[in-house]
């Protein structure tokens, strides 16, 4: 049957500043993409504010989802620092997500983990990769469930790292030192 591929994550994914639109591009004809990310969502306000249903309101026919794909990349607003979405690291983080993966395997679909991309920020010349905990939580509830697993922290993690600083910042949506510049967020090129 044809095969349907739908995002849900962070605004590292969601159109305008994300990769998510440039991975939609990818994807072979025929292929139907429907990047649903949101920017600063985690694992628990995607699902408190609706956004969760827009992802489960595509998956209605048991039989067509067995072609249907969820790739689910959710970890930088489950960071410390904003309590409202923070998840704890240890116990929430990794019970949220394996709940949005039995759901989608009980439509029926087909889920996949895609660890949180790499934010670009080096220290001392050496890159930061603060997301690597929440990476490690993601691939042990992929083993757990049984289910796929896209590395994009290990990988674009590697590829920051060989960049360097300044190559890194030209990833960004803004040039530094324009006021929205940030090392997190995608430009043109780094979506690409």
């Amino acid at each position: 049957g044809p095969i349907t591929v739908i995002l849900a994550g962070d605004s590292t994914m969601a159109p305008r500043n994300g990769y998510g639109d440039a991975l939609c591009r990818l994807l072979r004809p025929g292929v139907t993409c429907v990047n649903l990310a949101r920017n600063g969502r985690s694992t628990r306000t995607f699902r408190t504010d609706g956004s969760w249903d827009r992802v489960t309101a595509l998956l209605g026919d048991r039989e067509a989802n067995r072609t249907t794909w969820v790739l689910i990349q959710l970890g930088h607003n489950d960071q410390p620092g904003k309590p409202e979405r923070s998840t704890d690291l240890e116990s929430e983080y990794p019970a949220n997500l394996a709940r949005y993966v039995d759901e989608v395997k009980a439509a029926g679909a087909n889920a996949v983990l895609v660890t949180p991309l790499t934010r670009r920020t080096f220290k001392d010349g050496v890159h930061d990769n603060d997301l690597k905990p929440w990476a490690d939580a993601m691939r042990r509830v992929a083993l757990s469930a049984q289910i796929p697993l896209l590395e994009l922290n290990a990988m674009s993690a590697a590829m920051v790292s060989g960049m360097g600083q300044a190559d890194a910042d030209t990833l960004a949506m803004a040039p530094a030192p324009d006021p929205t510049f940030d090392r997190t967020h995608l430009g043109a090129k780094g979506s690409e």
